[in-house]
């Protein structure tokens, strides 16, 4: 039987602006008072897992063990068919500026730039198929954890199109819509995504619903 989450704080494992958002809309009706792992000035741990499950739970762990508080995290990433399934847990790194020194942070148009050119190299028919995954995960200060699974099948489109969301949003169209992430209404969005595909195993099992 999973452990339940009970009432009060939730660290939620991320620096990322985005997904505190995101996570945070998502758990509001739960009555858990969010608080990220950036405000609390805690470090990001080196993601050295070879899966989304094995990073969200390194993250949830770090943040659970350094706060004293129950911690979620959330390890996402796109897989490209065509491309074996990278960027994968690399998703963000494809993201990273290294040009030069003083050049940090990430360039999200850089990242899609590179999936696209990789994807042209392949050929004009090359299948374009892609997905989101999502794990969600749990990990109380004693060391017990649960993680959550979620996926949105798509495709990849160019050039990017919309001003909403983040990350590769801008040129991920989910199965059945025409509209890229970056065009959808986060409230739709919420609806649809590998996060909430995630969340809502999740809310089953620790909810009951």
């Amino acid at each position: 039987m999973t452990r339940k989450l009970g009432g009060g704080s939730l660290v939620i494992a991320t620096h990322n602006s985005g997904k505190l958002k995101e996570i945070g809309a998502l758990l509001d009706p739960y009555g858990l008072k969010c608080i990220s792992a950036g405000s609390l000035g805690l470090p990001e741990p080196a993601e050295t897992g070879k899966t989304f499950v094995e990073n969200a739970l390194i993250k949830a762990r770090a943040a659970a063990e350094a706060s004293g508080i129950v911690a979620l995290a959330d390890d996402s990433g796109l897989s490209v068919d065509a491309l074996g399934g990278r960027p994968g847990v690399y998703t963000a790194d494809w993201a990273e500026r290294q040009w030069f020194e003083g050049d940090a942070g990430r360039d999200w148009y850089m990242a899609m730039g590179k999936v696209e050119g990789m994807l042209q190299q392949l050929g004009p028919d090359i299948d374009r198929s892609a997905a989101f995954h999502c794990v969600l995960a749990i990990a109380w200060p004693d060391g017990e954890y649960a993680a959550y699974e979620g996926k949105c099948p798509g495709s990849l489109t160019w050039p990017p199109r919309g001003t909403l969301g983040f990350g590769y949003d801008p040129v991920f169209v989910p199965q059945g819509r025409e509209q890229t992430f970056a065009e959808i209404d986060p409230e739709e969005k919420h609806a649809i995504s590998h996060r909430a595909d995630a969340f809502a195993k999740l809310v089953a099992d620790q909810f009951g619903g």
